[in-house]
């Protein structure tokens, strides 16, 4: 999948307010995480 992000700016700036606030834990990318599950649910697990 490398660098693919399935959603646009706009997409993701109008779902970051789903995502959860940090509490002094490093986070993850939200994007490749958004991407992943999106990957998993169009092609499911192999």
């Amino acid at each position: 999948m490398g660098n693919l992000f399935l959603l646009s700016e706009r997409q993701m700036a109008r779902i970051s307010p789903c995502f959860p606030l940090t509490h002094g834990v490093p986070r993850v990318d939200d994007r490749r995480v958004v991407r992943d599950i999106v990957y998993v649910i169009r092609n499911g697990l192999q």
